[in-house]
């Protein structure tokens, strides 16, 4: 019986080589761009500025506190919330508080 030759070792690794680049593009690099994506807002959060935190409260920041902000969400209702705990940046307010107006005036 003919001895069949053992394929080369780096030809097996091609399969796992080609799923670990087809990981790497598909799963991680999105994620890592969309983290860095999130960091660069959290940074560039200002006063004045319209957000919506991952509890789903709106509010706006008037004050910056480090890693924390603080952010006004009714008229008499200020609380300290961490930088990270926001999740969209909306814009910064134009003095129209009409959706506090709204919920006040349905209360």
């Amino acid at each position: 019986m003919p001895s069949q030759a053992q394929p080369n070792l780096w030809v097996n690794m091609i399969p796992i080589a080609a799923v670990f680049v087809i990981f790497y593009f598909f799963l991680i690099r999105p994620q890592q761009k969309q983290v860095k994506e999130h960091q660069r807002m959290l940074d560039s959060v200002q006063k004045g500025d319209r957000i919506l935190t991952t509890g789903g409260l709106y509010g706006t920041v008037v004050g910056l506190k480090g890693t924390d902000l603080e952010v006004r969400f009714a008229e008499n209702v200020k609380l300290t919330v961490a930088r990270s705990a926001v999740s969209k940046v909306l814009a910064a307010e134009s003095g129209d508080n009409s959706a506090v107006k709204n919920i006040t005036a349905v209360s």
